[in-house]
């Protein structure tokens, strides 16, 4: 039997993937990437020095290369960029440590982009990726703080690397070394005036952010906005 050939007339769609989305839907969501006024400033081409390679935290734990982002977004390979979107830009932790390129380029600057597409156009990659970051939201809009260890948990949050895996195994040692009792819990992390949590919420109302919220966890979006109004009208606040 001869050995198996490549067939030439392979679709680039089916070596990047995801060859059962139809172009246009690509075409569509990549056209929103190139459109947002940012991307100008944040791609001018890239010499493939490997710099933003070499100084990203990301690629040191994940298949993750900042380079490929930038390559495939300057050839504006739709095929490609779509593929990330749905994969690759959830590795970066967006340090922004690529801003060292020396042709100026800003791969995570291009990223950022690219996730808030994902995000308004709830893709799965966004719902998947944020998941762990609903009760997060939810934290912050109840309490006005943000995360406790025992959040951290490494099928939570994937992104942060191996990190994570450390904390959630070893919460009584951190505890011992961090006493105090913001440590514990959020719930005594500190008092937030009721106000300010309206105000927060008010924000987030006017900015988009809600819209954001809706297209990734439309449960959580219905509690937010459920307690919320509940609250401006206690408070007789008028939208």
């Amino acid at each position: 039997m001869p050995a198996a050939t490549q067939d030439p007339l392979r679709k680039v769609d089916d070596v990047a993937g995801f060859a059962d989305v139809p172009r246009a839907e690509k075409e569509r969501l990549v056209a929103e990437v190139f459109a947002d006024p940012r991307f100008a400033d944040y791609l001018y081409g890239c010499y493939e020095c490997g710099i933003c390679v070499a100084v990203c935290p990301s690629a040191r734990f994940y298949d993750f290369s900042p380079r490929r982002i930038a390559q495939a977004a300057g050839r504006r390979d739709v095929d490609l960029l779509y593929q990330q979107m749905q994969e690759d830009i959830w590795e970066c932790s967006q340090c922004f440590s690529c801003l060292r390129c020396p042709r100026g380029n800003n791969p995570g600057g291009v990223i950022t982009i690219m996730r808030e597409v994902a995000v308004n156009n709830g893709m799965s990659s966004a719902r998947e990726a944020l998941e762990g970051y609903s009760r997060i939201i939810y934290k912050i809009m109840s309490t006005g703080t943000q995360v406790s260890p025992d959040m951290l948990q490494p099928d939570a949050f994937p992104d942060w690397g191996p990190e994570v895996q450390d904390v959630s195994e070893n919460l009584a040692l951190w505890r011992r070394a961090l006493p105090p009792e913001t440590h514990h819990t959020t719930s005594t992390g500190w008092s937030v005036a009721e106000r300010t949590l309206i105000e927060l919420y008010l924000i987030w109302l006017e900015t988009g952010a809600l819209d954001m919220i809706r297209q990734v966890d439309e449960g959580l979006h219905m509690i937010l906005e459920e307690v919320m109004e509940d609250r401006l009208e206690e408070e007789g606040i008028e939208r």
